[in-house]
């Protein structure tokens, strides 16, 4: 074997790995856009129950119309939030605000009983589980993205082609706990 030969097969191993980084980076890209699409049609679903539970409640006359306007103001902020970033503020604030909305529902047994008011929470319980389940796959995928993007050699590859690191979808602390307060109502 001659030494132009040993060069152009190692040339050729070069070349296949670096295309092989770059073909994992955008299998990476394209597992996180197709994993937030999932997170984005749970947060969707959830914004799209939330008109029916603020009619059912403000049935009740007495309940408190500052906790229908907080979840009322979350949808709206989550409607219209852009980023990540933003959504994730936005499903932050939405359930907290549903949080203390079921919560105060507590002191309301005629509201406790109503089946449709029970439905639609039950039906919202079921989409945050949902949700968390896709962030936790989304964060996952992002996780081992930004890793690649700061590994030697690959960040090589993602710097020359614009693979930049993305945000994690993140559940804020204080609002994780206002979730986790919610009261279940057994049936």
């Amino acid at each position: 074997m001659s030494f132009g030969n040993i060069v152009l097969i190692i040339i050729a191993v070069v070349v296949v790995y670096l295309i092989a980084i770059y073909n994992k980076f955008v299998s990476l890209r394209a597992g996180i856009d197709a994993s937030w699409s999932d997170i984005d049609v749970q947060l969707k679903r959830r914004y799209d129950l939330i008109p029916a539970l603020v009619d059912t409640v403000r049935g009740y006359k007495e309940y408190e119309a500052e906790t229908l306007e907080k979840v009322i103001q979350a949808r709206q902020q989550g409607l219209s939030a852009g980023t990540v970033d933003e959504k994730a503020a936005a499903a932050n604030m939405l359930s907290g605000a549903l949080g203390k909305l079921f919560a105060l529902a507590e002191a309301y047994p005629d509201l406790k009983a109503n089946t449709n008011f029970l439905d639609l929470q039950n039906q919202l319980s079921n989409l945050e589980d949902a949700i968390q389940n896709a962030r936790r796959y989304y964060n996952a995928i992002v996780r081992d993205y930004n890793a690649k993007t700061e590994s030697f050699p690959d960040l090589f590859i993602a710097q020359k082609y614009n693979f930049t690191a993305r945000d994690y979808f993140e559940l804020d602390e204080s609002e994780s706990a206002s979730v986790k307060k919610m009261p279940k109502i057994d049936l």
